[in-house]
C-alpha cells in the first residue's frame, strides 16, 4: 500500500479541458459473456466515433492481459482486480476528454458498480452497455472454441460454463445481439450518446 503521497490538482479543470478540447470525455463499459459481440460492436463504435472526428478509444480484455494485467488469472479475486485496474485506466482517458471503449466480461455486478462508482465520484459519466446473447447462441458461435475446452475440463472457471456471470439489472443500453445487426447495435449506443448530450448529433452527421 502505498504512503507519503499526496494528490496534486492540475491547473485546468475537468470542464475547462472540456470545453478546450471540444468534447465530453466518458466511458462506455461494455459487458456480456464470451462471444456475446461486445468486442465487434465496441471495435464498430470506435470506428464510428473516430470517422466522426470524435476522440475514442477501445480498451479490451483480452488485449489488456498482454500488458498491463498481464499478472493476472482468472479467479475471483484475480477478476475483481482485473476490473479495478481497468477503471481506472478508463477514467484517466474520460478526464482527458477521451471516450474510453472497455470491452470486457466483467461478470460480477460489484466489480461494475465499483467502476460506476468511481467515474461518478470523479463527475464523469458511466455508460453500461449489455451485449445479451443466451448462452446456446454464445455456444454455437464460439470463435475461440473457448465454450468447447470449458466444457471439455480444459479451462477452468470459465465465465458462462463453471464461473458465473452476473447480468446487468439496469443497463443503460441493453443490445440483443442475436436480434440485431452490428450497425443497428452502434445505432443504439448513439442514439443514447445523442439523446444525453454526451456527443454532438450535428458532429456525426457532418462527419458520417
Amino acid at each position: 500500500m502505498a504512503t507519503n503521497i499526496t494528490w496534486h490538482e492540475g491547473a485546468v479543470s475537468l470542464t475547462e479541458r472540456q470545453s478546450l478540447l471540444g468534447q465530453k470525455g466518458f466511458t462506455i463499459w461494455f459487458t456480456g459473456l464470451s462471444a456475446s459481440g461486445k468486442s465487434t460492436l465496441a471495435t464498430a463504435l470506435e470506428q464510428t466515433l473516430l470517422h466522426s472526428g470524435i476522440s475514442a478509444y477501445r480498451l479490451d480484455g483480452d488485449n489488456i492481459r498482454f500488458g498491463l494485467n498481464k499478472n493476472l488469472g482468472f479467479g475471483p479475486d484475480d477478476r475483481t482486480e482485473n476490473i479495478r485496474r481497468i477503471s481506472e485506466v478508463a477514467k484517466l482517458f474520460a478526464d482527458a476528454t477521451t471516450i474510453a471503449v472497455t470491452s470486457f466480461i466483467s461478470p460480477y455486478r460489484q466489480d461494475r458498480e465499483s467502476a460506476r462508482q468511481l467515474h461518478e465520484a470523479a463527475g464523469i459519466p458511466f455508460v453500461e452497455v449489455y451485449a445479451d446473447a443466451p448462452l446456446e447462441v454464445v455456444e454455437q458461435r464460439d470463435p475461440k472454441g473457448l465454450y468447447k475446452k470449458a466444457k471439455a475440463g480444459e479451462i477452468k472457471e470459465f465465465t458462462g460454463i463453471s464461473a458465473p456471470y452476473e447480468a446487468p439489472e439496469k443497463p443503460e443500453i441493453h443490445i440483443k445481439t442475436h436480434e440485431v445487426s452490428v450497425e443497428q447495435g452502434v445505432q443504439q449506443i448513439i442514439d443514447y450518446l445523442v439523446s444525453k448530450e454526451l456527443v454532438s448529433a450535428d458532429k456525426l452527421v457532418k462527419r458520417a
